[in-house]
């Protein structure tokens, strides 16, 4: 399998929120979610609750789209990253992994059992200016 680049791994590392587009029949919706990376079960993990409306579309839809910005008005420090991929509710023994990962990076998250989900990338765009201008990279797994 091709590896994502760690340039790409690190900004995703760096941050812990992005932005979940998911849909229903044509009609588009956003959310913001804290997360956190597993290398391990190469996914974005996140919880949400089954109620909420992303919720509803993610156990209807599994594919879609999340980014992740990081927010500043100078041009050359601009960075982000778009990407799609497939998203799953987690059981079994994939549960114990993104919990353990989860609670390290929002240990405040055990105090409620958590329904986690995770997003396996297929495709990952990321804008890095640092590296000049409007400077691409890109990610497709093979």
């Amino acid at each position: 399998m091709n590896s994502i680049d760690p340039r790409i791994l690190k900004f995703i590392h760096k941050h812990h929120v992005f932005t979940l587009a998911t849909a229903k029949d044509n009609h588009p919706y956003v959310c913001s979610c804290f997360y956190s990376y597993s290398e391990k079960l190469g996914m974005l993990l996140f919880t949400s609750d089954l109620e909420t409306r992303h919720g509803q579309e993610m156990l209807n839809q599994q594919q879609v789209a999340a980014s992740i910005a990081l927010e500043t008005q100078i041009i050359g420090k601009i960075q982000g990253i778009q990407l799609t991929g497939k998203v799953y509710r987690l059981s079994g023994k994939e549960y114990d992994i993104a919990l353990k990962n989860y609670l390290l990076r929002f240990p405040y998250a055990g105090f409620k059992d958590l329904i986690l989900w995770g997003i396996v990338p297929d495709f990952i765009k990321m804008t890095h200016n640092q590296l000049g201008f409007g400077k691409k990279l890109i990610w497709t797994r093979e």
